[in-house]
């Protein structure tokens, strides 16, 4: 049910005692605190195969406070090193050309090319957008929305020769709207057919907002959505991991989403931290053969976690507990 992944991803099979259908790596956290000098926090953060192991770009929380995207690789997906200083930017002359924020970076590869997508400072926080085929050179690209907008993730291939775009638009608070847009651009730079895709849920871990998460992953059933849900608590925001299936052809129709989430904090290094309660998918990495996914989360704005699925469980999961609104199986233009 996969169209794509690769082998040799990391894996551990579900716990015999358990029906979940989305369940932790025991060794977590994968990142722990103070990964490497001047950075307090790595967390948030999205990988992906590259070079016969895997590679990826993570929020690094420096000792500052100022957040920036750093890169890693690793030969198992488990064991990460990082470069020494944040990537450096450049624009399309080859001139220096760093964001003056970077945080909650996605990476997908669309043809041949690796996209960096993240949240930064464009007189309030706005989408980030960079490109590398080497993972050497960074050509930072002009913002593709106005403020005020988070949550970017690209999908991983061109639909009717259209790169297409999910995002959260927002306001300057803390996003008190908060749900998922679809945009295309023919060139990454001229960005229109918004489209709406769905809304914050009735359920109440996803009452407050919603976001895109990992890429969304291309099946025989349509395009399989990891995002995140938001309540706010009298002891402040809790984000779970929700799942939803789009249309293959137009995925700002949602076919099934589920009204459970999927995973929510339930462990110390999810529950505390620097932002306690808090599991935020960025990433998924996928076995075609056997149908195995790996989930990367940011827990706490801490650590980096490691979850596991198939897709038979998850598909099955979203499935079975579907709840859809008019306003999720509509084509989403007004």
């Amino acid at each position: 049910m996969l169209a794509s992944g690769t082998q040799n991803i990391p894996w551990q099979e579900r716990p015999a005692d358990s029906q979940a259908p989305v369940w932790r790596y025991d060794g977590n956290p994968v990142i722990g605190r103070n990964p490497l000098p001047g950075v307090a926090r790595i967390f948030n953060s999205a990988v992906m195969p590259f070079d016969g192991g895997f590679i990826g770009v993570f929020r690094g929380e420096q000792a500052d406070g100022v957040p920036h995207i750093y890169l890693g690789r690793s030969p198992d997906g488990l064991r990460w090193t990082f470069e020494p200083e944040p990537i450096p930017f450049q624009n399309q002359e080859g001139e220096p050309f760093m964001p003056p924020s970077a945080y909650d970076p996605r990476l997908v590869k669309v043809e041949d090319i690796y996209y960096i997508m993240w949240c930064t400072d464009f007189y309030g926080a706005a989408i980030g957008l960079a490109k590398t085929k080497d993972f050497k050179t960074f050509v930072r690209l002009e913002n593709p929305f106005l403020p005020f907008n988070r949550n970017a993730v690209l999908f991983p291939r061109k639909m009717g020769g259209n790169f297409v775009m999910l995002s959260r638009p927002s306001d300057s608070g803390h996003t008190p709207f908060g749900d998922i847009f679809l945009s295309e651009s023919p060139d990454l730079c001229y960005w229109g057919k918004h489209r709406h895709v769905m809304g914050r849920g009735s359920g109440w871990w996803q009452m407050l907002k919603i976001g895109g998460g990992a890429a969304p992953i291309e099946t025989s059933e349509g395009w399989l959505l990891f995002y995140h849900g938001v309540v706010g608590t009298c002891s402040g925001y809790v984000y779970s991991v929700g799942g939803a299936i789009l249309n293959i052809d137009d995925p700002s129709v949602v076919r099934y989403r589920c009204k459970n989430f999927l995973l929510t904090p339930e462990t110390w290094y999810e529950e505390r931290g620097f932002v306690p309660n808090v599991v935020f998918p960025c990433a998924t990495l996928q076995d075609a053969a056997t149908g195995r996914i790996a989930l990367y989360y940011g827990a706490a704005d801490s650590y980096v976690g490691l979850a596991f699925t198939t897709i038979d469980i998850i598909m099955d999961y979203i499935i079975k507990h579907s709840k859809v609104t008019d306003g999720d199986t509509e084509t989403g233009i007004r």
